[in-house]
């Protein structure tokens, strides 16, 4: 059902330009419950209210957004991350950067709609504590045998040829040891009130790069790349590539890998694009789609008041 146009104003939610998708009622309704729970979360705990551009400047006019919290308020008491341990996780990452990194602070810490934080709630208590990760990640990926660490934001190497040469990275990744010498990974995919958009096709240099993964792979049906470049495909179809160039690495440090698109059931745009993407590979076993009820499903293996926690802030 999709909020009215005047309780959405009441809590600083009419963003048309940014939720509404032509053609795609479903699509539309869903992004805007969305900003809107984020903002009833946000106003039940008395937080204050956010803002367009987060970052106000002195001579430019801003408007207040209800799915945001006020940057330096959010700075000081890091209250869009929902634990100790995904706070913990957050400074850890912003405190080592990696190379070619597209990190975005301000959204980390303020912007309750964004994936970003999304994923480090989930992921960064895994990340900051390694029994956490061996108790909880087995129970969403059964493939994870022993010793899994848990990266935040993480690409093995941004523009190295070795890999991709782009700055792909995962919003999450899972390592862990296969028992023989290698490693597995499962490299993960956040999205929230996003919807799928059409991306602009790469330059001909990078996709010699990005044939060549693809191929080797054995993965795609022979047409596949003429469906993906330049549409909404592109950007799953390049952290798909960004596992497989790792399996395919010639230190053969990693023997399996699987990529993992996470979104909610009802962010039915990710949905829809996940069956045409999987329709494009003759092997599926290195594409999976999670949803955010499944990981948080009241019978998994995250931590009764940490998935409570997270069930009232991302779901209704």
């Amino acid at each position: 059902m999709t909020p009215d146009r005047s309780t959405l104003e009441a809590y600083h939610c009419w963003l048309p330009r940014t939720d509404r998708v032509a053609g795609q009622a479903d699509v539309t309704a869903f992004k805007q419950q969305a900003r809107l729970h984020q903002a009833l979360w946000r106003n039940e705990r008395g937080y204050p209210i956010g803002s367009e551009p987060m970052k106000p400047k002195a001579d430019r006019s801003s408007k207040p957004v209800g799915s945001r919290i006020d940057l330096d308020f959010a700075v000081a008491n890091g209250v869009n991350l929902l634990s100790d341990a995904a706070r913990a996780a957050t400074v850890e990452r912003l405190a080592t950067p990696q190379a070619h990194q597209t990190l975005n602070p301000q959204r980390l810490w303020a912007d309750l709609l964004s994936s970003m934080p999304m994923c480090f709630n989930l992921f960064g208590p895994l990340a900051a504590d390694p029994a956490l990760a061996r108790a909880v990640a087995p129970g969403w990926f059964p493939e994870v045998i022993r010793s899994p660490v848990v990266h935040l934001e993480w690409s093995p190497a941004r523009c190295d040829p070795e890999f991709l040469d782009n700055r792909t990275a995962f919003d999450a990744a899972i390592e862990f040891d296969r028992g023989d010498g290698s490693l597995g990974v499962i490299g993960i995919e956040t999205k929230y009130h996003e919807h799928a958009i059409a991306e602009k096709a790469p330059s001909d240099q990078r996709m010699v790069r990005y044939a060549e993964v693809t191929e080797a792979s054995g993965v795609f049906h022979v047409d596949a790349i003429e469906q993906i470049i330049g549409t909404d495909l592109q950007q799953i179809w390049l952290d798909h590539l960004l596992v497989l160039s790792m399996v395919q690495h010639e230190s053969r440090r990693w023997s399996w890998g699987r990529y993992v698109l996470v979104h909610p059931a009802g962010n039915l745009s990710f949905a829809r694009l996940a069956d045409r993407y999987r329709s494009l590979l003759v092997d599926n076993r290195s594409f999976d789609v999670i949803t955010l009820e499944e990981l948080l499903g009241a019978d998994g293996p995250m931590p009764t008041d940490l998935r409570v926690r997270l069930v009232e802030r991302y779901l209704w």
